[in-house]
């Protein structure tokens, strides 16, 4: 399954950069996150792995996040391994104006076992939820000065 998710924000694109950039700042827009554990490799960069715990719901979700592009502001990319599901998200931002950014989310999935049955009843939930976090990240960049 593939889609792209895109938002705008009004603050330059060189404080958003700042803004997503800094991982003490997930925990202020990615609803759920619990944990965030550098595992191996320079934090931020190319081949750093991570484990994050996010709580769905009543069930605890964990996953491995390997960086594979950082090209920031043009690209930030990695993947995400959890259960049953493999991510690999392209995260882009744009400059529109002085003022304004685009941010722009492409998105890949692979299931195994049960959440191949999970993605083909409810798609629509994956998409939905990657616009959440783009939403929400939006307003935290937004509030910040």
């Amino acid at each position: 399954m593939k889609y792209n998710v895109s938002i705008d924000i009004d603050k330059p694109i060189d404080r958003v950069i700042e803004l997503f950039d800094n991982p003490e700042n997930l925990k202020e827009w990615m609803e759920g996150l619990q944990h965030f554990e550098h595992l191996s490799g320079t934090p931020g960069q190319v081949g750093a792995r991570s484990k994050l715990i996010y709580k769905m719901g009543k069930k605890d979700v964990e996953m491995i996040e390997t960086i594979t592009v950082r090209k920031l502001p043009k690209e930030f990319s990695g993947t995400y391994e959890a259960d049953g599901v493999f991510n690999i998200v392209k995260n882009k931002f744009e400059k529109i104006s002085d003022t304004k950014t685009r941010y722009i989310s492409e998105q890949e999935f692979e299931f195994k076992g049960m959440m191949k049955f999970v993605a083909f009843l409810m798609p629509w939930a994956f998409k939905k939820q990657s616009m959440k976090y783009l939403k929400a990240f939006k307003q935290f960049v937004e509030r910040q000065a």
